[in-house]
């Protein structure tokens, strides 16, 4: 008559090691993406808002340093003229949001500084 063997515990944990094994490893390596992902506060994945939104370009306030956002169908309002070509900010404080912070246009559209600005 045939008996059959019972298998050893230990047969047993090393047939299933390998699976603990990956999970383990595939937990610790999520851990230490959302470690990295807290610790660096998402560096790298910068979001900038854009100064208008699709249907819209930004006018500058005439004498000042304001600005407000006109529909690509209207004429900017009194008091404010379109920014010069390629002087146009594009996101919050980019290059030339930056820079139209201490200049404005005068009322001949010519580029001056902005008194008591710095």
């Amino acid at each position: 008559m045939y008996i059959p063997r019972r298998a050893s515990r230990t047969a047993t944990a090393t047939a299933t090691a390998p699976r603990i094994g990956r999970a383990r490893i595939a937990a610790a390596a999520l851990a230490g993406a959302a470690a990295v992902v807290t610790v660096t506060g998402c560096a790298g994945f910068e979001y900038r808002e854009d100064i208008c939104g699709a249907d819209e370009y930004p006018a500058l306030s005439v004498g000042g340093t304001g600005a407000i956002c006109v529909s690509s169908e209207e004429a900017p309002p009194e008091g404010f003229a379109r920014y010069p070509q390629g002087k146009v900010p594009q996101q919050v404080d980019d290059k030339w949001d930056l820079y139209w912070s201490t200049h404005t246009l005068d009322e001949n559209g010519k580029i001056v500084d902005v008194p008591g600005a710095n």
